[in-house]
């Protein structure tokens, strides 16, 4: 590897970011094997971890340093497609989000390719969250992954039209409490100028499923945020747009204090009141 797979920094907040996409590391070796399209890395979360720096203090953050194109950090490590009979990308993809090629003729990655990228960047990834929620949650009894996503808002390869700005993702509210799923959904159908939706096209990934078990007091909820909220234009070279960015940032500080206050001083992990302390 070129470089670690993951970043972090420890906070004593109840909430946890997850950054599995905004990485664009990518090993020479591995890198040599994309094509030309491929090499743009366009599929990548971009700048979302500079749009939520700074939101909340004592946070703590879980970065991957990868890009999705070495192995994708938000898919299931056994195959299983997050969404059946529905256009997707895999655990490495073999397309970008257009359905268009990104490997070198003959280059795709095998078996022993998933196998070596599973060891080395998505297990150490997880291993490095999971510690993290174990660690927090020993320190309040809960502990809430909120992870951070974006996507282009129109991809017709994968949904028809424009995607909402806001996609809030929880598995049909099996992978959090009801009360920060409300939470969350307060605020942004509260946001002017934006809209939103609940479990829409994006449930939450591999990440939010795998981690989520609100049963135990771990709570996750993924946040799939359209490109076009905070980005100059959704193509090359991607850039920040920073008054875009400031005005959207009013609204995921809200969200991410409104989940922060419902957590601390709970007991049993019964989060089931939504009430702040």
């Amino acid at each position: 590897m070129s470089a670690p797979a993951f970043e972090i920094s420890r906070g004593t907040s109840p909430i946890i970011l997850g950054f599995p996409h905004t990485g664009t590391e990518v090993p020479p070796e591995i890198a040599d094997r994309l094509n030309d399209n491929g090499r743009i890395l366009a599929d990548t979360d971009w700048h979302i971890h500079r749009l939520y720096d700074g939101l909340l203090d004592n946070v703590t953050v879980v970065r991957a340093t990868f890009h999705r194109y070495v192995i994708d950090a938000n898919r299931d490590p056994q195959g299983v497609s997050l969404y059946p009979g529905q256009n997707t990308t895999g655990l490495i993809p073999q397309t970008d989000f257009d359905g268009m090629a990104i490997w070198k003729d003959g280059q795709a990655p095998d078996e022993a390719d998933i196998a070596a990228r599973l060891r080395d960047f998505h297990a150490p990834y997880h291993a490095a969250l999971a510690a993290e929620i174990e660690r927090v949650r020993a320190i309040h009894g809960v502990a809430i992954l909120y992870d951070c996503h974006s996507i282009r808002s129109h991809i017709p390869f994968l949904f028809e039209g424009k995607l909402p700005d806001f996609n809030i993702g929880t598995d049909m509210g099996k992978t959090c409490d009801g009360a920060i799923e409300q939470a969350t959904l307060t605020v942004v159908e509260a946001a002017e100028g934006y809209d939103g939706v609940l479990n829409g096209r994006f449930k939450g990934g591999w990440t939010t499923r795998h981690h989520g078990r609100p049963d135990t007091g771990v709570h996750a909820i993924q946040m799939e945020l359209a490109q076009s909220t905070h980005l100059q234009t959704e193509a090359p070279p991607f850039a920040y747009d920073a008054a875009k960015a400031d005005r959207l940032r009013v609204h995921l500080k809200n969200i991410l204090v409104r989940i922060e206050q419902i957590a601390p001083g709970q007991n049993d992990n019964d989060l089931s009141t939504g009430e702040p302390p």
